[in-house]
């Protein structure tokens, strides 16, 4: 969808209308809420994929070749990738195999391989188990400082286990925008999701 107002910078450069592909040049990646993966393709396969149009080492690679297996740099770093992200050993297994949280993990490691400096998260602990969420928050927390990693969540328990920050969006309008500490003390933050109940009832289970 095309902006109608505002303005959005990356670095100091305006991408408000540029494409997505564009976008991701500039070192912007993305997972979506749903998983959009090829479900004729092993996880290595996908991954080798990206890694084809992105080049091993980020600097672009040549247009998507039908015979990858001719560069085993491919897939050696799509396997890279997939330990990365704690899929070491699945690389070989449809997509429609995976589990939920593996699918997952496998969009993670498809954002990384572009090499990115914003990496841009929908819901991405929606629909997991509690060991799925546990895990995403260690693959999510571990990765490297100079990435910014932006999230939009729900689970309270996610966020406050990664986020630096935290905004609150109530209504369509930033009801506050703070640390975390800021955000678990707010009246404001726990009138609007809980009413007149105790703040304890937000941010414990």
């Amino acid at each position: 969808m095309r902006a109608d107002a505002g303005r959005i910078e990356l670095a100091g450069r305006d991408v408000t209308g540029l494409s997505e592909v564009k976008r991701s040049r500039l070192g912007m990646s993305q997972t979506l809420q749903h998983s959009s993966l090829f479900a004729s393709m092993t996880a290595v396969q996908t991954l080798t994929l990206a890694v084809q149009r992105h080049g091993v080492d980020g600097s672009g690679g040549p247009r998507i070749s039908p015979f990858p297996r001719r560069r085993p740099e491919l897939r050696e770093r799509a396997q890279e990738l997939l330990v990365d992200v704690g899929l070491a050993g699945r690389g070989d297994t449809a997509v429609p195999s995976l589990s939920h949280g593996e699918r997952k993990q496998l969009e993670v490691a498809l954002a990384l391989a572009c090499r990115p400096t914003l990496f841009l998260l929908d819901e991405p602990a929606a629909g997991m188990s509690p060991v799925e969420r546990a895990r995403l928050v260690e693959l999510l927390s571990g990765l490297p400082r100079e990435i910014t990693v932006l999230f939009v969540e729900h689970d309270l328990d996610l966020v406050f286990a990664l986020a630096d920050a935290v905004t609150v969006l109530h209504l369509g309008r930033v009801l506050l925008s703070g640390a975390p500490a800021d955000v678990r003390a707010s009246d404001a933050v726990r009138e609007a999701y809980l009413g007149a109940g105790r703040r304890e009832e937000l941010f414990t289970r």
